[in-house]
């Protein structure tokens, strides 16, 4: 048997298409979790995020990346800790990262660590930890919420934002509200942002990791919300 990553094809096959097309420079950054929250069982685990794989893609090579997450069961093991498949999250970034400036980083992070004692680190999660730092074009501003009705927030948020630039996005505990910012009606720029960061149960903002839609999330699966 294997671990089960992606569970339901059609709602990430749409969900890599509504993602922005890449410029040559710029690439995908994904991430598959341990949550320790959504395996309360498995008290090895310590850290609410210990992370299993991450990798960089195209959308052209998205689809099947993720599909070779789904190695046999037992194949994920952190600190000798076998990762239960009820545990597992897939996440990613739906801004591109900026292989150019995360090289520039990269060279300024090694000069740094070549002129110290040798503490240990490996040159490619330093290098795969700049990619993920290093932003490309903005596309997104993605707001977490926690603890709130979805409804009755994205009603609220409707009020100073214009709804064709809102997505939303139902997880495992709450939802996500991405706002695409070259849509922004010119008329709401200046006041939207610091009126939904006042909104009740806001708990992440900004340029984040959001677990993908059709994925594993706890066993949950993420998937955009069409009606609100």
């Amino acid at each position: 048997m294997n671990y089960q990553i992606i569970k339901d094809e059609k709602l990430l096959r749409r969900f890599i298409e509504w993602l922005p097309d890449l410029e040559i420079n710029e690439t995908f950054y994904v991430a598959l979790f341990a949550r320790k929250k959504y395996c309360r069982n498995v008290k090895e685990i310590k850290t609410d995020k210990a992370q299993c794989k991450r990798f960089t893609s195209s959308k052209e090579h998205l689809f099947h990346k993720i599909k070779q997450l789904e190695c046999a069961l037992d194949s994920y093991v952190i600190k000798g800790i076998t990762i239960p498949q009820e545990a597992l999250a897939l996440y990613i970034s739906v801004n591109p990262r900026d292989f150019l400036g995360a090289t520039r980083n990269s060279l300024i992070k090694f000069a740094r660590l070549i002129g110290q004692t040798y503490n240990g680190y490996n040159p490619h999660q330093e290098v795969m930890s700049e990619i993920q730092k290093t932003c490309g074009r903005k596309f997104y501003l993605d707001f977490d919420f926690d603890g709130v009705d979805l409804e009755k927030t994205v009603g609220g948020v409707k009020e100073f934002l214009n709804p064709d630039c809102l997505t939303v996005l139902k997880t495992h505990g709450g939802f996500h509200v991405l706002v695409e910012l070259k849509k922004i009606e010119k008329s709401r720029i200046k006041t939207w942002y610091k009126r939904i960061t006042a909104l009740e149960g806001v708990d992440v903002r900004g340029d984040n990791l959001i677990p993908v839609p059709g994925c594993t999330q706890g066993e949950f699966v993420p998937h955009f919300v069409e009606n609100y």
